[in-house]
């Protein structure tokens, strides 16, 4: 409640006039230093704000007295980075994928750039330094489902795999054995312990030789009388161990009664030519490159 201005018995200060179950306030000016530098931050934001733009509105934004733009600075150094690289881009432009790896100045540039390329496109799906996630190939060991040449790599990051907007992609299709009831369980499962048996995950069995029976009349074509793989199917081995999507008899029965059909964007819808070359080079040297 308010009360009369006092001083303070104790401290000497003058109160404030107000008084809270018998406590008084005291009245304690701030520091002046800390005065003159709230009263500085003000008239500094008062002035960055004409400056620069910052007020928005119902049609668009305060532009500032200077007109300046993050936009327009970063499309200046972006200008000024291509015609710096100009030359060295055009000489990857004009080269082939083996001439440009031979010569060790386009080469460690073209490496350089397509490691940051690779990072900004393709890691979210194919993990760090081509390490591999659940579902997506790893590209640093020496298994290729289509090829691990520098041509094959080029080819298949600039059309992509069943890119439907690419005429040109790579494409191939597994049957739905299941789904469209080309096999019933008991095949499936049969040649599911064929595969597992393939793989050396399992030793052979009643089942796995049903499965041998059914695997080379059905699959054969396409990943081999022995499951060796075919990359002109980008068909896999099913014999080294490694498994896009399992190796458990569970998931192998699941793939072929409905497999999963994995798709890549063809990046030459976002990416030049000269920056496919360079994250071409960059994944045939991350240690499986044929």
């Amino acid at each position: 409640m308010p009360t009369k201005i006092e001083k303070d018995a104790v401290s000497g200060q003058d109160t404030t006039g107000h008084e809270w179950d018998g406590i008084k306030e005291l009245n304690t000016p701030l520091p002046r230093w800390w005065l003159y530098t709230f009263y500085a931050c003000i008239l500094f934001a008062v002035v960055w704000s004409a400056l620069y733009p910052s007020i928005p509105g119902i049609h668009g934004y305060f532009h500032g007295i200077l007109h300046y733009s993050q936009r327009q600075e970063l499309d200046k150094e972006v200008r000024a980075a291509a015609a710096e690289h100009a030359d060295i881009r055009q000489r990857i432009a004009s080269s082939s994928l083996d001439q440009v790896a031979a010569d060790p100045e386009m080469s460690e540039y073209a490496v350089a750039g397509g490691k940051a390329i690779f990072a900004n496109n393709c890691a979210v799906c194919h993990g760090a330094a081509g390490s591999g996630r659940p579902n997506f190939p790893v590209l640093a060991d020496d298994k290729w489902l289509w090829g691990g040449k520098r041509a094959d790599i080029y080819q298949t990051i600039q059309h992509g795999i069943r890119s439907l907007d690419d005429p040109t992609t790579r494409m191939s299709q597994m049957p739905r054995f299941g789904a469209d009831k080309i096999l019933n369980e008991q095949q499936i499962a049969d040649v599911a312990a064929h595969v597992r048996t393939l793989a050396r995950l399992d030793p052979p069995s009643d089942a796995s030789k049903r499965g041998n029976a059914i695997f080379s009349e059905q699959c054969a074509v396409c990943h081999g009388q022995n499951g060796q793989g075919n990359r002109q199917f980008g068909a896999p081995s099913l014999t080294d161990g490694i498994w896009l999507y399992a190796g458990t008899k569970d998931a192998i029965e699941q793939q072929v009664t409905l497999p999963k059909q994995g798709v890549m964007p063809a990046w030459s819808k976002r990416l030049d030519d000269v920056e496919i070359k360079m994250v071409s080079l960059y994944v045939h040297g991350l240690g499986g490159g044929e």
